[in-house]
């Protein structure tokens, strides 16, 4: 066989769901290693380039993570009239942190990571996705459990962004899905608050926690507003949800949102504009559809787990 031969080739599998899975060819493994809470490895891809992987999953892509990090911060905070206070729940790679502080508005971010050994290895391997943001003075750098914090923290919040691992069954995630989780969220938003969540896959054959996390908030706060985009590494449309008691990010004519990208944010979007935020938000009818008929509510007691 040939040196190049694909066959000779390292391979990673990517677990999709219980009915797929992708395999990456491996040019280089970057790192390899175990936290208290997962193993952790960054490799380069011939698919999408550097990786960073968790549990066996892969969780950003050098190639598409702008498109992941853009959809999850930039509805809400540009919802917002003038964020200048945001937690973020997760996050490790830096690039959530790095979308926020482009705000100028923002004095202030707290980020808590419950596994500082994510982020040391991202802060040193994936210096193109945190772009130095953890050196930012604005930043408060907290490696805890997010719920923990939030409920013992007497502080207030303009922007929350919630950008946590899958729920695994067994994962440091399960409880930071839940009804309860959302509670304390939702005291610790200013009353002119908005908080934004990654709310995994959004596709027509997995559906099932995106409809549960949607309807969950649904008992909480009084807008809700789902939204999708198609993320390739992850080879899936990933759901996304802002929540708020006042504000709604679906209202937001793509001429409004373009104006306060140009005034609010310091460089330019790679993804995200005005007519990027009209397509999210208009989500296919058999989805809707299912977001409709979603009843169940998730709670401690009865967790969401994703396979």
């Amino acid at each position: 066989m040939k040196d190049d031969d694909p066959h000779k080739r390292l391979w990673f599998r990517d677990y999709i769901s219980p009915g797929l899975t992708v395999s990456h060819s491996i040019r280089r493994v970057i790192y390899s290693g175990q936290s208290k809470f997962q193993s952790i490895e960054v490799i380069d891809t011939g698919s999408f380039g550097v990786c960073l992987v968790l549990d066996g999953k892969i969780q950003s892509s050098e190639s598409d993570e702008f498109v992941y990090h853009e959809a999850l911060v930039h509805p809400g905070m540009l919802t917002h009239p003038g964020p200048e206070k945001v937690f973020i729940a997760g996050g490790g790679e830096g690039a959530t942190l790095r979308e926020v502080l482009t705000h100028r508005s923002v004095k202030k971010v707290t980020m808590v990571d419950l596994d500082e050994e994510v982020v040391d290895v991202c802060r040193r391997f994936l210096p193109s996705f945190h772009q130095d943001s953890f050196a930012d003075p604005r930043v408060e750098l907290h490696f805890a459990d997010a719920r923990k914090h939030l409920e013992d923290s007497e502080d207030s919040f303009d922007v929350i962004v919630i950008d946590l691992p899958d729920p695994l069954d067994k994962g440091p995630a399960r409880l930071l899905y839940t009804q309860e989780f959302y509670q304390t969220v939702k005291q610790r938003l200013e009353p002119d608050g908005i908080m934004s969540m990654q709310a995994e896959p959004a596709t027509w054959n997995d559906l099932q926690n995106f409809t549960d996390i949607f309807s969950t908030l649904k008992t909480v706060f009084s807008i809700v507003r789902p939204y999708q985009t198609h993320i390739p590494s992850f080879l899936s449309l990933w759901g996304f949800i802002c929540a708020s008691e006042s504000l709604d990010p679906a209202n937001l004519a793509p001429e409004e949102l373009n104006a306060r990208i140009s005034a609010r944010v310091s460089r330019e979007l790679k993804s995200y504009d005005g007519l990027t935020n009209e397509a999210m938000f208009a989500i296919p009818k058999h989805i809707r559809h299912q977001l409709e008929m979603a009843k169940k509510i998730v709670t401690d007691k009865e967790p969401l787990v994703a396979y």
